[in-house]
């Protein structure tokens, strides 16, 4: 088959489970706003959620379809119906970001005779065999996108067998909303009165949701060794995780930390959060692909304390804009905070100009966009006859 003619509006659809709010369905709705920006039309296949309005307003088109199932009856529904769409709506790229949606897009795209991209959003289990074979179908495509180095050094290592072409391309953030420059002290004063904090007292904040595995507890167990005197923010949302709030309620009352640890599970204006804090941490106790808040606190020029796993090491120049702690090591997360609270006036400043650098340098949206379609233009421009076979 001939490739795509240049003066064609090349059509890309992202397939993903659903629309609700988190990492992936940002990255889909950032790319989806890029693509109409940049002369291509996109399309967005998922389940609907709460960020189906917000891709609405980028011209993208969505389709409703239960791309989230793993029943093998329902994935052959969706198998003709994909078909269907992408021949519709004259489609020239399949971009799919999670892997059950993934074994409808596969044979959907093989159909059509079009191009296929995935990307890895995580580290997926291995386990046994059939778990293993389960998560290859991400490596079936024609290109596939790694969100990190340690995403790359996953696949590599987990599935040897691989030819598939992968590509690293970090997400990024926005540096139009995560600006300190364009977050006045009128913002800040406002959630400092809101949340009742006292002058002159460090600021200590991790973002995310309340859930074990993003590392609350750890933060508190360290915060009890540190020999002066902090407020520690607990931002992010429970989703109706009541048990484990109380079990971080019942820890910092053993720890006789009631008055320095606040749980705020509903903020609306995260860039002031950011600048409000003295040092941001990250304390996922397993490694995370891309940890969004290590990017998004740089951006705002503050320090960043996190895990040494996962993708973070990336994202932190060590000791210019952040430390690296051992994984679940209390002492050791206790000892880089307390070096991210002695900063003087001059060694902050400095960091701070720091931190926004390498944002921009590396880690912004317009980065991340950019970089996907350079893949998108890649497979365009290459013959079908050259794709990836079975």
């Amino acid at each position: 088959m001939q490739s795509i003619q240049e003066n064609s509006k090349p059509v890309v659809l992202q397939l993903l489970p659903n629309l609700g709010q988190g990492g992936v369905e940002r990255t889909t709705v950032d790319i989806a706003e890029s693509l109409q920006k940049n002369g291509f039309q996109a399309i967005v296949v998922s389940n609907g959620g709460a960020m189906t309005y917000e891709l609405s307003r980028t011209g993208a088109a969505h389709i409703l379809l239960p791309v989230d199932t793993k029943n093998p009856f329902k994935i052959m529904r969706n198998i003709k119906k994909l078909t269907k769409a992408i021949k519709k709506h004259n489609v020239d790229i399949l971009h799919v970001r999670s892997r059950a949606p993934a074994w409808s897009a596969y044979f959907a795209a093989k159909k059509a005779g079009i191009p296929l991209v995935t990307t890895f959003h995580g580290a997926y289990k291995v386990g046994w065999f059939f778990k293993k074979l389960y998560n290859a179908i991400m490596l079936k495509g024609d290109l596939v996108i790694a969100n990190s180095k340690f995403i790359k050094k996953h696949i590599d290592d987990n599935y040897k067998s691989s030819i598939t072409p992968i590509r690293v391309i970090p997400r990024g953030v926005n540096i139009n909303y995560f600006d300190p420059q364009k977050v006045p002290a009128q913002r800040v004063i406002k959630l400092t009165t809101t949340w009742r904090l006292p002058d002159g007292v460090p600021i200590v904040m991790l973002p995310g949701r309340l859930s074990r595995g993003k590392g609350q507890l750890l933060l508190i167990k360290a915060l009890a060794k540190l020999k002066r005197e902090v407020r520690c923010l607990l931002v992010g949302s429970s989703q109706g995780r009541d048990r484990y709030i109380n079990e971080i309620e019942r820890l910092v009352a053993k720890l006789n930390l009631t008055n320095s640890v606040h749980i705020i599970e509903d903020c609306r204006d995260m860039p002031a959060a950011f600048k409000l804090a003295d040092v941001i941490v990250s304390a996922s106790t397993k490694p995370e692909s891309f940890g969004r808040i290590t990017i998004e606190g740089q951006a705002m020029g503050r320090p960043v304390v996190a895990p040494n796993h996962g993708g973070a090491p990336e994202q932190i120049l060590l000791h210019e804009t952040g430390w690296l702690y051992k994984p679940c090591d209390v002492d050791d997360l206790a000892e880089k905070l307390d070096m991210a609270l002695s900063l003087n006036e001059t060694e902050r400043h400095k960091l701070h100009k720091l931190c926004i650098k390498n944002v921009r340098d590396n880690f912004t949206n317009d980065l991340m966009c950019e970089r996907t379609l350079d893949v998108y233009r890649e497979l365009l421009k290459k013959p079908r006859d050259q794709m990836k076979a079975d």
